[in-house]
């Protein structure tokens, strides 16, 4: 075995290793929005993610992978690639193509379950699979090429480590359009436009959510090296952490003095607004500014939370503050405290300018795709749940069965076919 076959088998074992525990943080998902959402509702939110990472994994496969990493055309697009077949002779990286495919399919679900908890317990089961199909099959790949697959804002220079526009910005503005579109829960504002609170159902279980989204990122950020040799790695890890806390700190701080009590669904957010706000410039900035990065991060998240409410904008889980106002922060934040071409590091304007420049090109581009993606949607079936599904809850309404049980006894069968056939005439079952 030769020194390149063996450094060539560890970078692979880095990479795959990298996206399992991507993979992973959809299980962080699942349990921080079951945990901040409403009882009923909480199998809908786990079918959701399976829904993301198996329709999502197929589409990113046959279609998304060759939009994003194909060979550019105009600079706007890849035309090869497709279910892996074509000439992709121009990615130049230190792994097998099937390795880097998986790392970037991991990506891929990552940012539609973004858009999950925006329309969390109010969204038709059947439109949000279509839309599925449009996210990972054409908006995030063709955004994605644009800065990552040889598009028009890597060849200007831009820098997005690990996606804080590509991913949280691109996905949190497709999030932000989806919960305008779709409207608030019924009953989440009164007449005079207050806010009415709305419980989580299981914070501990939100927190454990958080803590494997926090676990997972240090693949998100240092797997991005796509080597296990990479001596950034350390650096990579280190600033993820240090900007995670101090987000979390941040808000804690401003929580405990600003209302007289540390409010946990806030540091929960905080700490991932910090992890979002990292992951542009994990490989270019310095430890210091990473505590900077990721308390700005924590606070800017409060603020766009109280600017929701004031819009009268329903986003169960914070998706918005956390993931596109954090991840803008953290893209112009590289174009300030980058240590190669930082603005405040002696680096001049361009870097800012490209960064501000890529930044609006991507979150434009994901509002404006998902606004009229899930307009058309709406043109084959229902985008919203009936206010009966709602008032019912999505879990029983879409998937009939209830989080948890606690009867000891079978359920009479007969009684239920009865049941179901009187309600569905027309149903052969």
């Amino acid at each position: 075995m030769t020194l390149e076959t063996l450094s060539s088998g560890i970078d692979t074992v880095w990479v795959v290793l990298s996206a399992a525990m991507i993979l992973l943080m959809e299980g962080g998902f699942a349990l921080l929005e079951a945990g901040f959402v409403r009882y009923k509702n909480s199998v809908n939110i786990i079918m959701k993610v399976f829904a993301d990472i198996t329709i999502g994994t197929l589409l990113f496969y046959t279609i998304g992978f060759g939009l994003m990493y194909g060979s550019d055309a105009g600079g706007f697009v890849g035309v090869t690639g497709f279910f892996l077949n074509g000439d992709l002779s121009h990615l130049d990286v230190p792994v097998s193509l099937e390795t880097f495919w998986l790392f970037q399919a991991a990506f891929t679900i990552a940012v539609i379950s973004i858009v999950s908890g925006a329309v969390a317990e109010r969204i038709n089961f059947r439109a949000y699979l279509l839309y599925i199909i449009l996210m990972t099959a054409i908006i995030y790949p063709i955004g994605g090429h644009w800065a990552w697959g040889g598009g028009w804002l890597s060849q200007l220079g831009m820098q997005d480590f690990a996606g804080s526009a590509v991913i949280h910005a691109l996905g949190g503005f497709s999030a932000l359009a989806a919960a305008i579109i779709i409207g608030p829960r019924k009953g989440k504002y009164t007449p005079l436009g207050v806010s009415a609170i709305a419980l989580p159902s299981n914070l501990p279980l939100a927190s454990v959510g958080a803590f494997l989204l926090w676990f997972g990122w240090f693949g998100f950020n240092a797997g991005s090296t796509l080597s296990a040799t990479d001596v950034r790695i350390g650096h990579i890890a280190i600033v993820t952490m240090l900007s995670a806390a101090a987000g979390g700190a941040a808000t804690l701080l401003y929580t405990l003095f600003r209302f007289n009590r540390s409010d946990a669904p806030s540091v929960i957010n905080g700490s991932l607004a910090g992890l979002v706000g990292i992951t542009a410039g994990c490989a270019f900035v310095g430890d210091l500014a990473a505590i900077f990065i990721g308390a700005v991060s924590g606070l800017l998240m409060m603020a766009a939370t109280s600017w929701l409410d004031r819009m009268r904008i329903d986003d169960p889980v914070g998706a918005f503050p956390v993931h596109a106002v954090s991840g803008m922060w953290g893209t112009i934040a590289v174009g300030l405290f980058a240590t190669d071409g930082g603005l405040f590091m002696g680096g001049g304007w361009k870097l800012l300018g490209v960064q501000v420049l890529g930044l609006t090109a991507l979150v434009l581009w994901g509002f404006a795709m998902t606004w009229f993606g899930l307009k058309l949607i709406g043109k084959l079936v229902p985008v919203r749940s009936t206010e009966e599904e709602e008032e019912l809850g999505l879990d029983i309404s879409y998937h009939g069965v209830m989080a948890a049980h606690q009867s000891h006894e079978f359920l009479d069968g007969e009684e239920h076919i009865l049941a179901y056939q009187e309600k569905f005439p027309d149903s052969n079952r």
